[in-house]
Parts: C-alpha cells; structure tokens; sequence
C-alpha cells in the first residue's frame, strides 16, 4: 500500500497511532474506508511503476505516462511518527505539529498577513466529507507540483473543474491520492460552500513561486509523500527527458507552507523550444489564440503562465490519452494529439518560466 499500516492497528490500544501513521486524522470509519480503498489503487499503480523506472531515474518506458510527472509513493513509504516538536516556517509567528499539519479538516495558516480572512469551507472544511480546500492547496491557493495552483483561476473555472471532478469528466492517466481526494471532496461540497471557496481563491492575487533552470544534470531524487524530494548526498545524474521540481526546502513544503517555493529542472533548450512552440504559425498549437496573448488568460481558458511544469505536464498527457474531458477538451484535443513528450516539456518548461 502508499501507506504501510501498522500491523496491530487494528487493535484498540494502537488504533489513534495507527490512524496517525497513515494520516487519517480526523476522519470517521467510512471515510477512512474510502481513503484506504482510494491509496490502495494507487498503490496497485506504484507497483506497476516500480517495475518499470523508478520516479527519479533518468531510464523510462515510453509506453505510458513518464513516473517523474505523476509520482506515487512506494509500497514501503510510511510517514514519519509525530515526536510533539512544534514545526515552525520562516517569517512567521506560527507552530504546528505534525499531527495538526496533517489534519485534513485544519488548514494551517502560517501567513495570514497574506490573504484575506479564510472561509470556513477553506479554512477548516466540512466533517465528515468535504476537507479543508486549504490542506492541500495551501492558506491561499499556491498548492504544489502533487495538485494545481490556484492562482489565476477565475471563480467560474474553478467551480467549473469541481464539477467535473464530481461528474467523472476530470481524472487522472495514472491512479493519485490528490485527485482521489479531490473527487471525494467535489461530490460532498454544497454549491454554496464551493462558490465561497471559489471566489476566495479567485481573489488572491497570482505570484510566481517557481525557478526553471536548465540544466544537464539534476539531483538525484525519489518520492516523498507524493512529490519528488533530493536524496540525501547531494549526487547527481543526467536529467534526461524529464522536468524534476523539488522544493527549495522540502519541510517547510511538508508543513505546508503557502509561501513555499520550488525549482524545476529542465533539459537545456526547454524554455526556447517551448516559446518557439507556443508562438508557431501552427494552428494547432497557438496557445495565445485561447490563453491570451500573454498566456494569463481569457474568458475561454485558464491562465497558464507560472504554473508548476509538472502539474501541466500531466494536463497535457490527460487531455491526450482522454483522461481529461470536460470543458475545452474538444479544443485541446487536435493540439496534443500532435505533441510528444519533447514538445510537452517544452511548453510547459516556457509557460512555468513566465511572469503570472
């Protein structure tokens, strides 16, 4: 499994350890059911891929999705035990536990000087179905390469995209948690509670959080908690046909901190390859023609500029291999139908570059 459980925690004095170990706090039995069959597929998935490459070798099939771009933690991943330490961030007067970090009905606030006051469906969620939309996509929507960046998104995109996770038109080439928990989420949420949510997030003004450097070689890396972390010793290898974004500090990333920020490893030439893409007299690829000219957006489609590499990346490989559907789907279709994995980093090597 993603998550090893412990092996008496299904008795009674380890039960709150064990429902701890696998972060499920908060969450009564159904829910925990759900979740657990939810981080089963995916791992049924990690095994498959463990047998192909692993997530931070430079070797990949070229028959399915690359491991790099939809990281799932191997069947031996169990989170590190709570030892009471109050985790603290820079900048910032707060301190939470691991245990409270993980609470997915508590979104840890670390920079509340950086946003307005959080809706209570943001802040704290809905018990016993609907979490905190600020647990996984940060206080103020910067999220990580595991999920979307909210930034820029209008609050009609926004509820748009929920409603397709809950109708079935939004999902993933590859098994993962977020998007499970996201789906989850999205059948439990009133309309009401999604449009505050959405009208929040759509109000945060967008700022970039990401580095694109390219490079030959990167640091050698594996899965942590379902985002691509350096090994320890600081060895390197070829980048190969990758993107590798990793947080420039992975604890403050884990405790969640919204101002968290990442560099994303590029083969060199990415970034000039992708514009040259982008600006093609192609049709088919013309990204300004739906994103606007300086790819912040229109009333069509979401802006893509300064988002995370790796989460386009996905958008891309789901709009091609159908798992992806829904709104603007007929359009993006004919333009990734022709794209291959080289044309794909690129793009979104140049777009992740860009000033949002």
């Amino acid at each position: 499994m993603e998550e090893r459980l412990p092996a008496d925690f299904c008795g009674t004095a380890s039960r709150a350890a064990g429902l701890h170990a696998f972060g499920f706090e908060g969450l009564g039995p159904p829910m925990r059911m759900e979740v657990l069959a939810m981080r089963m597929s995916s791992a049924l998935f990690a095994l498959s891929l463990t047998s192909l490459a692993s997530a931070g070798a430079p070797a990949q099939s070229q028959d399915g999705p690359p491991p790099w771009a939809y990281p799932v933690n191997p069947p031996s991943f169990q989170r590190a035990p709570d030892d009471g330490t109050i985790r603290r961030v820079p900048d910032s007067a707060a301190g939470f536990t691991l245990t409270q970090l993980r609470d997915l009905f508590a979104a840890p606030d670390w920079h509340p000087e950086d946003h307005p006051a959080l809706p209570e469906i943001v802040a704290k969620g809905r018990k016993p179905d609907v979490f905190a939309c600020g647990v996984c996509h940060r206080a103020d929507g910067p999220g990580g390469p595991e999920n979307a960046s909210l930034f820029g998104f209008s609050a009609e995109y926004i509820i748009r995209q929920t409603v397709e996770f809950k109708t079935g038109l939004r999902t993933n080439s590859v098994p993962r948690v977020a998007t499970d928990l996201m789906i989850k989420t999205s059948k439990d949420i009133t309309d009401q509670e999604l449009k505050e949510a959405a009208n929040y997030f759509a109000s945060i003004k967008p700022r970039s959080n990401i580095a694109v450097v390219e490079t030959d070689a990167v640091p050698k890396t594996h899965v942590r908690d379902l985002f691509l972390a350096p090994i320890d010793g600081g060895e390197k290898e070829p980048i190969g046909q990758r993107i590798i974004e990793i947080p420039e500090n992975v604890e403050h990333f884990l405790s969640r901190d919204s101002r968290a920020r990442f560099i994303a490893y590029v083969p060199v030439g990415s970034i000039q390859k992708g514009r040259a893409l982008a600006a093609s007299g192609d049709l088919r690829v013309q990204c300004a023609a739906c994103h606007g000219a300086d790819l912040k957006g229109t009333a069509v489609a979401p802006g893509i500029a300064a988002r995370s590499p790796t989460y386009m990346f996905r958008q891309l490989y789901d709009f091609k291999s159908g798992a992806r559907k829904g709104s603007n789907s007929d359009l993006m279709k004919p333009v990734v139908e022709h794209l291959g994995t080289d044309d794909m980093i690129a793009l979104v090597a140049y777009t992740a570059s860009l000033i949002p």
